[in-house]
C-alpha cells in the first residue's frame, strides 16, 4: 500500500543509515518561490562559475544568478513560446527551440540572436549542443531530428524515424557525433552523425518525457508513464532496472555531479533521489503542485524545481559543518618554562629582544571600528573620566576632528547627559582642556537645548556650567586687570634712556657752538 506523500520507497527505510549527501539537504534553508510567466519547462545550469542557470517559460528566458531572485538577464526575441534553452559546455552561448519552429542561438553576453536554424515545420521542444561544441542537434513536433552546423547556420543531416513527437534528447559527452532523442512514439534512438539512420532503438513502453546518459556514456536513463528505466549501452540496450516509485508521469530526470545520486520529478508534486549503486530512494522532496522541470548545480548544493503553475523553487543544501576534533594539547613540562631562566649572556652572543604585543585599549578598537558614540562612552567610564581625564579630551578632540562629535553626543538619556555636562564643568576651567572642552559644551547646549525644563537634573548640571563658565570669565577679566596695573608699575620702574638720534643732535650742536666761538 502506498502513502498519500507516495510509495512505500519515500522515506529512508528504517536501519539503513542516510549518506551525507542526502542527510545535509534536511537542515535546508527555507526555499525561494519565483513566479513566472507560464509553466516552466526547462532549467539548466550554466557548467562554468557562478554557475547561473536559465529558465524557460512562456516567450522568455530568464538567467538567474545562484541566490538572485530576480532575473539578471532575460532573452525574449520570441514571437511564441520558448523550449529547452540550454547552455555550451564553455558557459558562452545558449540555444532555444520555439513554437514556431526555428531554432535561435543565443551569446550570454548579448542579446539579440547569433543564429538562427530554420528548417522544421513544427514546435521545436528539443535542442542541445553535441560535446564538440560546433553543432546543434534539435527534435520537434514533425517528427524529424536535426543536426545543424553553428558556422554556417545550414542543416547537416535529417532523422525522420520517430512517429511520434520528439520531446526529450541528450548528448554524449564522450563520443563528439552521437546525440539520443525520445519520442512519444514510445521509443528512444541513438543517432550518429557518421552514419544516415540511428544506430539503436530502445522500446520503453510509454511516451518518453525525459532521457540522459551517464557521464561515462554507458548507461542510458529514461522516464516515461510512471517509470524510470535505466539502460545499458553498450549492451546494445539491455534493460538493467525498471523503478516505479512515482504514481504520475515522470517528466524530468537529473544526475548529481559524480553520478552517484539520480533526481526524477513528477506530476505527482515530488522529486526522488536515487543511489545509482543499489536504485533505492534515498530522500524525497514534496512540493505543492506538478514538477515539469528539474535541475541540480554542478556543486551539487542547490537544486531548482519548476512547476506548472509557473513557480520556480530553489533550494539551497546546508553548509557542512567542519567538526574539529577539539583534543586538548598536552602542555609542556614546568622544566620548559624554566628552561634557561639562569643563564648568562656571554660577550660574542647576540641578544635578540621578544617584540612586545600592543594591545589596543577599548576605545581605540571603537574609534578603529568608526563606532563614535560607544567610544565616547567608553572614555567616561569612572577609571578614566576621574584618573586620567586628558584621555576623554583627547577622545573628544579626535571625533570633533572626524566630524562625529555633535552624532556622538546626541541622542542620550537623562543619566548621559548629567555624566557628561558633570565632566565638562569640572574641566572646563582648566587651561589645557579648555579649547576642547567648550566647543564641547557648545554642541551640547545646542542639542539639548529643546528639552531644557524637562528634568531637574539636567537643568541643575547646565547651571552648574553656566556658573563654573561665568566664574571663569570674572577670573580672566580679574587677571586681566591685574596685568594692567603690572604694566604700569613696571612702566615706572624703567630708567629713561638717550636715543642714539638726540645723543646725534646733542654732539652735532655742541660742535656748532664750539666752532662759532673759535670763529
Amino acid at each position: 500500500p502506498t502513502s498519500p506523500r507516495g510509495s512505500r520507497l519515500e522515506a529512508v527505510p528504517q536501519g539503513r543509515p542516510e549518506t551525507r549527501w542526502t542527510a545535509s539537504w534536511d537542515g535546508r534553508l527555507t526555499p525561494v518561490q519565483i513566479k513566472e510567466f507560464g509553466a516552466i519547462n526547462k532549467i539548466d545550469f550554466s557548467p562554468v562559475p557562478p554557475y547561473n542557470y536559465a529558465v524557460t517559460a512562456s516567450s522568455r528566458i530568464h538567467i538567474y544568478g545562484r541566490y538572485s531572485q530576480e532575473p539578471i538577464k532575460t532573452f525574449s526575441r520570441f514571437k511564441d513560446a520558448a523550449y529547452c534553452a540550454t547552455y555550451r559546455d564553455d558557459g558562452n552561448l545558449l540555444v532555444a527551440g520555439s513554437e514556431e519552429g526555428s531554432i535561435h542561438l543565443f551569446d550570454v553576453s548579448g542579446r539579440a540572436p547569433l543564429r538562427q536554424f530554420d528548417g522544421h515545420t513544427k514546435p521545436v521542444h528539443v535542442v542541445g549542443f553535441l560535446s564538440d561544441k560546433y553543432r546543434v542537434f534539435s527534435g520537434g513536433d514533425d517528427y524529424s531530428s536535426n543536426l545543424w552546423d553553428i558556422a554556417s547556420a545550414t542543416e547537416i543531416a535529417s532523422y525522420s524515424e520517430h512517429t511520434d513527437y520528439v520531446r526529450c534528447g541528450c548528448a554524449s559527452k564522450v563520443n563528439a557525433d552521437v546525440f539520443i532523442t525520445g519520442s512519444y512514439d514510445h521509443t528512444v534512438k541513438l543517432f550518429d552523425a557518421r552514419t544516415k539512420s540511428s544506430v539503436m532503438t530502445i522500446e520503453h513502453g510509454q511516451p518518453v518525457e525525459s532521457v540522459l546518459l551517464f557521464p561515462s556514456g554507458g548507461l542510458l536513463v529514461s522516464a516515461g508513464g510512471r517509470y524510470v528505466k535505466v539502460w545499458d549501452v553498450l549492451k546494445g540496450g539491455q534493460l538493467l532496472v525498471s523503478l516505479k516509485n512515482h504514481h504520475k508521469t515522470v517528466t524530468c530526470l537529473c544526475l548529481n555531479s559524480s553520478g552517484q545520486r539520480l533526481l526524477s520529478g513528477s506530476l505527482d508534486r515530488h522529486v526522488k533521489i536515487y543511489s545509482t549503486t543499489s536504485y533505492k530512494v534515498v530522500h524525497s522532496f514534496n512540493y505543492a503542485t506538478s514538477i515539469l522541470s528539474l535541475a541540480l548545480s554542478p556543486e551539487d548544493e542547490t537544486i531548482v524545481v519548476g512547476m506548472t503553475n509557473g513557480v520556480l523553487s530553489v533550494k539551497h543544501k546546508k553548509p557542512e559543518e567542519r567538526k574539529e576534533k577539539s583534543q586538548k594539547k598536552r602542555q609542556p613540562a614546568y622544566r620548559t618554562y624554566v628552561k634557561g631562566r639562569t643563564y648568562m649572556p656571554k660577550q660574542e652572543d647576540f641578544c635578540v629582544s621578544k617584540p612586545v604585543k600592543r594591545v589596543l585599549r577599548k576605545y581605540d578598537k571603537l574609534l578603529k571600528s568608526f563606532q563614535s558614540s560607544k567610544a565616547l562612552d567608553a572614555v567616561l567610564e569612572p577609571p578614566i573620566r576621574l584618573y586620567t581625564p586628558e584621555v576623554t579630551v583627547a577622545v573628544m578632540q579626535e571625533l570633533h576632528r572626524r566630524g562625529t562629535l555633535r552624532s556622538a553626543l546626541a541622542g542620550r538619556d537623562e543619566k548621559q547627559i548629567n555624566l557628561l555636562l558633570t565632566f565638562v564643568a569640572r574641566r572646563v576651567i582648566e587651561p589645557r582642556f579648555t579649547p576642547v572642552l567648550v566647543t564641547v559644551a557648545d554642541m551640547i547646549t545646542d542639542i539639548y537645548q529643546p528639552v531644557v525644563g524637562q528634568s531637574a537634573i539636567v537643568d541643575r548640571q547646565f547651571l552648574r556650567l553656566q556658573e563654573a563658565i561665568g566664574k571663569e570669565i570674572d577670573y580672566q577679566e580679574e587677571l586681566l586687570e591685574v596685568l594692567g596695573m603690572m604694566d604700569t608699575l613696571f612702566a615706572t620702574f624703567t630708567e629713561k634712556r638717550a636715543t642714539y638720534l638726540e645723543e646725534n643732535k646733542s654732539n652735532g650742536l655742541t660742535e656748532t657752538i664750539e666752532t662759532n666761538m673759535n670763529n
